[in-house]
C-alpha cells in the first residue's frame, strides 16, 4: 500500500513538474508550408496575419476572433473595397497596427502589442519580411504557408488552410473549406462539360487589377472562372501550361483581331477614375468602338478578381454568373447575387454581395452600358 501511495506521489510530482517547466507538455511542434518545423502554444488564441491574403484564410477557417493586431491594408478607408473577408468583419479597421501591407511588417510595433501574438502566420514571405529574422527579433514562433491559388499551385492553398488549420485548432473547418472548393468546382464542371465547342462564345476578360488597377488590355490567361465553366477563353493558349494564371497585358491590336462575342470587365479598374481604366477606354476608343461585342451591347462587370490577391469567393461567384449568361438552360436555378451570398455567407459569415456591388456602382453582374 505504501509503495502504491509513492508510486501516485511521484507520477503527481512528474506531472506537476512538467506543467510548471516552461516548454514541457505545454509546446507542440508545426511544420509549415516552407518545411521548417516551428515550436509553437499547445493552444494558440491570438496571433496575426502577415502578408497578401493571409487574414482572408483565416477568416475562411472561422479564426478571426483570435487576431490581435492588423497591417496598414485593413486600416485603409476608400469608396472601393473588393475584400468580402474585411466587408464582414468591419472591426479589423480599428485593431493595433503591426506592420505595413504585402507582408512588411514592423518587430518594434510587433513587440509593443498588448497583449502580444501567440504566433505570426505569414503568407508571400520571399517578398517581405524575412520569416526567419522576424522570429529571432520579435521571439514570437513564425509560421510560414504559401497562398496558392485554384488551378495549378491548388496542393499549396489545401496546405496553407490545413497548417492554419493546425494552429488554431480548426482542422474540421480546414477540411470543410477544402471539400466547399471542390464541390464548387465539381458542380461548375458537371454543368457545362459536354457543351460543343461551337455553342461556346468567345470571350474576354480586361481590366485585372494586378498590384493596383489597370486598363482593359490587363487580362489574365488562365482567368479561373473561365476555367470552370469551360468558357472560350481567346487569351488562353494551351501551350501557357503554368503561365496561365499569370498577368498578361494583351496589345489592342490583337484584341480587336479576335473581336470577341462577349466582353467581361473587372470593376477593379474603376479606381483609375472616370477618366482612365477599362470602362472610359471601351467608350472613347475608335478601335474598341469597332468591337462587336460593343455593338451588340455584350459587356457585362465583374467582381473584382484580385484585390490584396486573390479573392476566391468572388472567383466563384463570378463563374456562376459568367455560367448563367453563356449558357442560361444551364444555370436555370441559379440566382447570381443569391449564389454570391450563399458562397460569401460560407467563407465568411455574411452575405457581403449587396454591400461590394454598391461600392463598384451597382455595376457588378450587369449589362455595361458604353454610349
Amino acid at each position: 500500500m505504501d509503495r502504491m501511495k509513492r508510486s501516485l506521489s511521484a507520477i503527481l510530482c512528474l506531472w506537476l513538474l512538467l506543467f510548471a517547466i516552461p516548454g514541457w507538455a505545454a509546446n507542440r511542434i508545426i511544420t509549415d508550408g516552407s518545411g521548417r518545423q516551428v515550436k509553437i502554444p499547445a493552444t494558440v488564441e491570438r496571433l496575426i496575419a502577415s502578408g497578401s491574403g493571409m487574414l482572408r484564410l483565416l477568416t475562411y477557417l472561422q479564426a478571426q476572433n483570435r487576431i490581435v493586431a492588423v497591417d496598414d491594408m485593413e486600416k485603409r478607408r476608400s469608396q472601393f473595397d473588393a475584400r468580402p473577408y474585411a466587408l464582414a468583419n468591419p472591426q479589423f479597421k480599428s485593431y493595433p497596427l503591426f506592420g505595413e501591407f504585402r507582408g512588411h511588417d514592423n518587430p518594434e510595433l510587433i513587440l509593443a502589442l498588448k497583449p502580444q501574438p501567440q504566433v505570426i502566420i505569414k503568407a508571400f514571405s520571399a517578398t517581405a519580411y524575412d520569416p526567419v529574422e522576424l522570429q529571432q527579433k520579435t521571439g514570437i514562433p513564425v509560421i510560414v504557408v504559401n497562398y496558392g491559388d485554384l488551378g495549378r499551385s491548388r496542393p499549396d492553398l489545401n496546405l496553407a488552410l490545413r497548417i492554419c488549420g493546425q494552429v488554431v485548432g480548426k482542422e474540421n473547418r480546414a477540411d470543410e473549406v477544402v471539400a466547399f472548393f471542390d464541390s464548387l468546382i465539381a458542380d461548375l464542371r458537371q454543368r457545362t462539360q459536354d457543351i460543343p465547342p461551337d455553342k461556346r462564345p468567345s470571350c474576354f476578360v480586361g481590366g485585372i487589377a494586378q498590384r493596383g488597377p489597370h486598363g482593359f488590355q490587363s487580362t489574365e490567361p488562365g482567368y479561373p472562372p473561365f476555367a470552370f465553366i469551360g468558357a472560350h477563353n481567346l487569351a488562353y493558349d494551351p501551350s501557357m501550361k503554368d503561365k496561365a494564371l499569370i498577368h498578361s497585358n494583351i496589345a489592342k491590336e490583337k484584341i480587336v483581331e479576335w473581336d470577341p462575342n462577349i466582353l467581361f470587365v473587372d470593376l477593379s479598374t474603376l479606381q483609375m477614375g472616370a477618366g482612365a481604366g477599362a470602362l472610359h477606354e471601351l467608350k472613347t476608343d475608335p478601335a474598341y468602338r469597332l468591337l462587336t461585342a460593343i455593338k451588340n451591347g455584350k459587356v457585362y462587370g465583374l467582381l473584382p478578381y484580385n484585390w490584396y490577391t486573390q479573392n476566391y469567393g468572388s472567383i466563384f461567384a463570378n463563374a456562376y454568373f459568367i455560367g448563367k449568361l453563356l449558357y442560361p438552360d444551364r444555370f436555370s436555378d441559379i440566382d447570381p447575387a443569391a449564389k454570391a451570398d450563399e458562397i460569401y455567407t460560407f467563407f465568411v459569415g455574411k452575405p457581403v454581395f449587396r454591400q461590394m456591388d454598391a461600392a463598384f456602382g451597382g455595376l457588378a453582374f450587369k449589362q455595361l452600358l458604353l454610349k
